[in-house]
Order: structure tokens, then C-alpha cells, then sequence
């Protein structure tokens, strides 16, 4: 079977969702970190996804242009890299992040995120991207995107604490308006 970037993105996102907040569709129990043995991981996805198999799995993270998901060190287990809003302990370390960090967002959100700043809503994190490029990717999902300046070292020097995931995502608990540069 021929297997489309269509297709791959299609299945990234069933994996995102079990992976990251419903592994109950297929009837796993990712361990405290989020990690799932990979013969059980696709053993459960064929239930939903018949043709899944190891290399289609590999393709899949290894194309994954925001590389959402991880092996372990053996390639035994896989998770998603950050975003879950299910419990797990993903054991991040703190980290200095850049002067500046970026959200992109889109104008509905604006008038909440000036009054209350950035919450991480149902996640663990809010989630930052170290360019604008990237958090115009992010923006543009949900419409025409707008970018937030975030004053990361200023946070930083007022005990926030920040991590950054595998994949080079910058996480924090929240961001208050204060640290954010709104755009004219």
C-alpha cells in the first residue's frame, strides 16, 4: 500500500490523540513518563488502523515536521514529546531559555490573553517557540496568525522556570501579560 503525506498526517494525529490525551481509544496505559511499549502500541492502533505496522510508525515520527513523538534510547517505547493533557510526568529539567520566546496565536484570543496572559489551559505547558517562524506554523492552524513576543529573560529573572522538550519546544506554567509583547 502506497502511503500519502495525506495519509501520514492523518495517522499522526490519531497517534497525537491516543498518545497524548485519549489513550483509552485503543486501550493503552502509557507508564508515569508517557512511554508505551512499541509491540503493544501497535498491536492496539491495528484495532483502529489496520495496515499500521513498525515502519509506517517510524515513517511517521521520523516525518513528523514538528517531531511530536519520541523513541526511547532502545527504540522499545514511544510517546508524545509535550502537549498531553493526560497525567504523566514527561521529567523534564529546567533550562535558560532565549531572550525572547514566541506564541502564535489569532485575534480571537487576544483580548483574554492581554487580560489573564498566557494559561496552559488543559495541557501541562504553555507552549513557546524559540522564532517566529515557528509560531507562525502554530498560529496559522486556527486562522490568520498573530505573533507574541515573549519576554523570556525577564520571566526568567523573576523566578519563572522553563523547559524545553525533545522536539524544541519551550514550556512554562503560564505567561502574564506583562511579559508579552502585543503586536501594534
Amino acid at each position: 500500500m502506497k502511503i500519502t503525506e495525506k495519509d501520514l498526517k492523518r495517522i499522526s494525529k490519531f497517534m497525537s490523540l491516543v498518545l497524548r490525551h485519549r489513550p483509552e481509544l485503543i486501550d493503552i496505559q502509557p507508564d508515569e513518563n508517557g512511554w508505551v511499549a512499541i509491540p503493544e502500541f501497535i498491536e492496539k492502533v491495528k484495532t483502529k488502523l489496520p495496515d499500521f505496522d513498525v515502519n509506517l510508525m517510524e515513517e511517521v515520527v521520523e516525518k513528523n515536521d514538528k517531531k511530536r513523538f519520541a523513541f526511547n534510547d532502545d527504540k522499545s517505547k514511544i510517546r508524545a514529546s509535550q502537549g498531553h493533557s493526560i497525567k504523566i510526568d514527561l521529567d523534564y529539567k529546567p533550562a535558560t531559555p532565549p531572550e525572547f520566546l514566541y506564541h502564535g496565536t489569532v485575534a480571537k484570543f487576544l483580548d483574554n490573553i492581554k487580560y489573564e496572559g498566557l494559561r496552559k489551559m488543559k495541557r501541562h505547558h504553555v507552549h513557546l517557540s524559540k522564532d517566529e517562524e515557528t509560531a507562525i506554523k502554530v498560529g496559522i492552524r486556527r486562522g490568520k496568525p498573530i505573533i507574541l513576543k515573549i519576554l523570556a529573560s525577564e520571566m526568567l529573572k523573576n523566578n519563572a522556570t522553563f523547559y524545553v522538550s525533545e522536539n524544541g519546544v519551550w514550556l512554562t506554567e503560564k505567561v502574564p501579560s506583562a511579559y508579552i509583547e502585543f503586536p501594534e
